[in-house]
């Protein structure tokens, strides 16, 4: 009778708790700076596209090892991607404001909204990536002031967009396939405001993973 011969470490199936694990790495070097917040989301993605130990590997390999001090709790569960109404949170914001004075901000990566968040760009630009973000209320309002400078919001196809800005030898524009189906509970985004010799542009375009597929 012949052997069967195991699998390679590489192809072994990923379980729920080797994702969840490499997560909480990935959440940890975040934390320290050692990836960016695009870096991480794009990491994050892959981890929960992941089949096999030999395709989690890769996201951790240019990072040290975990402490034994201080290992990865057992109850952790890091964000998966969500859609439409799931993006709705009960969750601290973690940004409630972007100031761009001769310069510029960005908020991108797995963030959470306010329900009320203010853009303000002075000689500057602002960029707001709504992708991955969740949400405190089902409806938020972004208030953008714009003075020769822009704003320009990311947002995905689960998430409605209503713009009712004033432009002032300036211009509000939304560019991109606007969602057709919707979730009853999907969250809607009001992007409101002034811009006086500057822009605010809104676009819609694919998450990162989406992307992949379509490649």
């Amino acid at each position: 009778m012949s052997e069967v011969t195991p699998p390679e470490h590489g192809r072994i199936r990923a379980s729920d708790a080797d994702r969840d694990s490499v997560a909480h790495r990935l959440r940890e070097a975040l934390a320290e700076g050692r990836l960016d917040p695009d870096e991480h989301s794009e990491r994050l993605d892959a981890v929960y596209r992941a089949k096999t130990l030999g395709e989690l590997a890769p996201l951790t390999e240019d990072l040290p090892a975990p402490s034994d001090s201080s290992p990865a709790p057992t109850d952790f569960r890091s964000p998966r991607p969500v859609y439409g109404g799931g993006r709705v949170v009960n969750q601290q914001p973690t940004s409630q404001a972007a100031i761009a004075l001769l310069g510029g901000a960005d908020r991108s990566g797995s963030w959470v909204v306010p329900g009320t968040f203010t853009a303000v760009a002075v000689m500057g630009g602002i960029n707001l990536d709504l992708r991955e973000a969740r949400f405190t209320r089902r409806e938020t309002t972004i208030w953008t002031y714009c003075l020769m400078g822009g704003v320009a919001v990311v947002v995905p196809d689960d998430v409605q967009v209503r713009v009712h800005g004033v432009p002032l030898m300036g211009g509000f524009g939304i560019s991109g396939d606007s969602p057709s189906v919707v979730d009853p509970d999907t969250p809607v985004v009001h992007i409101r405001g002034i811009a006086v010799m500057g822009g605010v542009g809104v676009e819609y375009r694919p998450r990162r993973h989406q992307d992949e597929i379509e490649d």
